[in-house]
């Protein structure tokens, strides 16, 4: 009995000593992997340290782009306060980048999603719209939101900003001037609904019941075209319409028009004050 368990004993010796053996051997393997894989880590971070660029060089590069952007703005008006990027398809055929931009121009705010494709022809990389988002708020918009439709559906990205840009401008240029007669004949140019509206209202002291109204829309075509349109509406009392034989208070708006596209929108208005004003 002794002896065989003497043998057991030796054999499960033996098989101990090769599981220890082959135990080293894969321990040693992994190490070696591990090691490779890890040589290959600082490998990589080092070519990285190499390739990085000079921190005072990106700092210059940001400088560029904030000088480029404020320029921009300068340019165009048109203020962006967010931008978001997202790789929605990602191919070396046909790269897909989502896009998102929020900002405002003059007291229009919009929020503009959209897509852009990248295709490749020859040396050329093409760049296409598609999918475009149009999303406008605030109170002088209601004009041009009559067309967004369509941007979007010629997915015209381009003219959006163009048109957006010339309405703005056309919109502060009435509110400018509607605060310039404000200013200059506070007793009798009042702005109901203030100088951003559409509605300045012109009355003399000296002409009671008699009211000047000048309506100041803006059309905008499906090509983008900004068409300011001024109107000159009256209200006069009755006993002044029944003196009025040679119907000029009818004909009023129809002289405003030709000083309109005589002397333009200022000047005229100027003169419209000055009649009332004596």
């Amino acid at each position: 009995m002794e002896e065989e368990y003497e043998t057991e004993i030796l054999q499960l010796r033996e098989e101990i000593a090769l599981l220890e053996a082959e135990k080293e051997n894969v321990e040693r393997e992994v190490f070696m992997e591990y090691g490779k894989y890890v040589n290959d880590i600082f490998g990589a971070i080092e070519e990285d340290d190499i390739r990085r660029p000079d921190i005072s060089k990106l700092m210059e590069n940001i400088e560029k782009l904030e000088k480029n952007l404020a320029r921009q703005t300068r340019l165009n008006g048109i203020i962006l306060t967010g931008c978001c990027v997202k790789t929605v398809e990602k191919s070396k055929s046909k790269p897909v980048q989502q896009h998102r931009l929020m900002g405002h121009c003059h007291l229009c705010s919009f929020e503009v999603e959209f897509e852009i494709i990248e295709t490749q022809e020859d040396d050329t990389v093409m760049r296409k719209v598609m999918n475009l988002n149009i999303v406008m708020d605030g109170n002088d918009c209601k004009d041009i939101s009559s067309i967004v439709s369509r941007m979007e559906e010629t997915k015209s990205l381009l003219l959006f900003f163009r048109t957006l840009r010339s309405f703005s401008e056309n919109c502060e240029h009435r509110s400018k001037t509607f605060q310039h007669f404000k200013e200059k004949y506070p007793n009798m140019v009042s702005l109901p609904e203030g100088c951003q509206s559409e509605l300045m209202l012109i009355q003399s002291p000296k002409l009671k019941g008699c009211t000047m109204c000048i309506f100041w829309d803006t059309d905008v075509t499906l090509d983008g075209e900004i068409r300011p349109k001024i109107d000159l509406l009256l209200k006069m009392p009755e006993e002044v319409m029944t003196i009025d034989s040679k119907n000029i208070v009818g004909n009023a708006p129809e002289y405003f028009q030709n000083l309109l596209r005589i002397l333009g929108a200022e000047a005229s208005i100027e003169s419209v004050i000055k009649t009332v004003s004596v």
